[in-house]
């Protein structure tokens, strides 16, 4: 039994001060008291840390390489694809370990205490299977008992290089999976995920539907009913052109009206939306994933968020590319680009909380959903995934609660970050994680090999 007590915490029931939160020896809060004296770790402000319900942890290795114009003057996500493309040329199967043992580790650093792994590379450079169809699912397990961050695993399936059908090339061969192929490897991935902590899981992943056919689609919903089921929805405007010509409605809108949407299901990108499919995303219990810094680098648009929140919408926040992992900043871009194409102020504010307090609520509880994680809030039987900001800043003085919370988030950022607990396992100490010099060195011998190379 590990006792905490914080001055301040975000707790089921609110705000409440000199809480006392006991993490039972399973990884589970056993007990959740405010007011009482001061015993065991002493921390300042404790909230529930966050899922991250997005990533592609390889592209970490690719931050800041691809801030240039491309040959075309209208640069745009196509052409970032591009330089992706000739990065995956040369990542190998230690490589991919090391880069996303660092990202994993950078996550817990800034308050994610698990991930949402979308994963998509299963093939050597030239398209060919490993001897082990599992191999690099294999290494980001191996990256996360690194790392010890909570784990859904969320295999991709991709089939094909358009609506039309057409054959994948290039560096989309290392996508590449048949149904068959990736029904065995789900069938590996699952006999892992058994060999990992209770809290880590799996789900399965159809890439989109530029990527996989409607009865691909149809097949892959079939697989591990209940288990959660991601998939890129609407992040383009040529992709929503596409999907309209090929199988005659918008993305989100035909997705809803062809499939049964629900609450085991995460809509990555849906910043190409309608209002009325705003409003039926919402009534369907699914999750909308945000990646903000993301969406903001690859010009994808602006989620309809205030509308989709007044409609009761589920969101929740991933980091995606991971060209920035920031929690702060992800909620800061999303909530200013709304405010941008407003003209406004304090967009996600409600009537009863701070903005700051309503995105990060909503998104704890969002992710959580998404990822099929028992956690998103601070309460008797939940993963211990908790965080704690240092408040010694003076900026903080005299503050309490929600403009505390506001404080962290709109005016400071990732540095705050002090402990971190994932499923009870204490990651995060005094701001450094625990196997930092480990993981930054295999990180920094790959970038070199790799950098080396492009």
């Amino acid at each position: 039994m590990e006792i905490l007590w914080a001055e301040q915490a975000l707790t089921a029931d609110g705000w409440a001060e000199k809480v006392l939160i006991k993490i039972g020896k399973d990884g589970r809060i056993a007990s959740v008291i405010p007011d009482q004296e001061r015993q065991g770790r002493a921390l300042a402000l404790v909230l529930p840390a966050q899922g991250n319900l997005h990533s592609h942890t390889f592209q970490r290795a690719m931050a800041g390489l691809t801030e240039c114009q491309g040959p075309d003057a209208n640069d745009s996500f196509w052409t970032w694809r591009k330089l992706m493309y000739r990065f995956l040329k040369v990542l190998t199967p230690a490589d991919i370990q090391a880069i996303a043992a660092f990202a994993q580790m950078e996550m817990l650093r800034v308050g994610f205490a698990s991930v949402g792994e979308f994963h998509y590379l299963h093939n050597q450079p030239d398209g060919a299977a490993y001897d082990d169809p599992a191999e690099l699912s294999h290494r980001i397990f191996a990256a996360r008992e690194q790392s010890g961050i909570g784990l859904t695993h969320l295999p991709v399936l991709y089939t094909q290089g358009g609506c039309d059908g057409r054959e994948l090339t290039g560096g989309q061969m290392r996508f590449r999976l048949m149904l068959a192929q990736f029904e065995r490897l789900l069938s590996a991935c699952s006999t892992s995920v058994n060999d990992l902590p209770s809290d880590c899981g799996l789900g399965v992943a159809p890439h989109s539907l530029r990527a996989v056919s409607p009865d691909a689609l149809g097949a892959v919903t079939q697989m591990f009913p209940g288990a959660p089921l991601h998939i890129h929805i609407a992040e383009q405007l040529a992709e929503v052109d596409e999907v309209k010509v090929h199988l005659g409605a918008r993305p989100v809108d035909w997705l809803l009206k062809h499939f049964n949407v629900d609450r085991r299901w995460c809509l990555i990108h849906a910043t190409q939306m309608t209002k009325t499919e705003s409003r039926d995303l919402a009534k369907s219990g699914a999750v909308a994933g945000l990646c903000p810094i993301t969406e903001s680098n690859l010009g994808d648009g602006i989620f309809d968020g205030v509308n989709y929140l007044n409609q009761q919408g589920i969101f929740g926040l991933g980091t995606d590319s991971n060209i920035r992992i920031s929690l702060t900043e992800e909620i800061r871009t999303l909530e200013y680009s709304q405010r941008l194409r407003d003209h406004c102020r304090a967009a996600f504010g409600g009537h009863t909380a701070s903005t700051g307090r309503q995105i990060y609520q909503y998104a704890a509880t969002g992710s959580a959903q998404a990822l099929a994680r028992d956690s998103g809030v601070i309460t008797k039987g939940k993963w211990a995934d908790i965080v704690e900001i240092d408040t010694s800043h003076p900026d903080f003085e005299g503050l309490r609660g929600e403009r505390l919370l506001d404080t962290w988030l709109f005016a400071h950022g990732n540095h705050l970050v002090r402990n971190l607990w994932s499923a009870g396992r204490h990651l995060i100490r005094g701001g450094q994680h625990i196997r930092e010099a480990e993981i930054t060195a295999a990180y920094r011998q790959s970038l070199r090999k790799l950098r080396s190379g492009l």
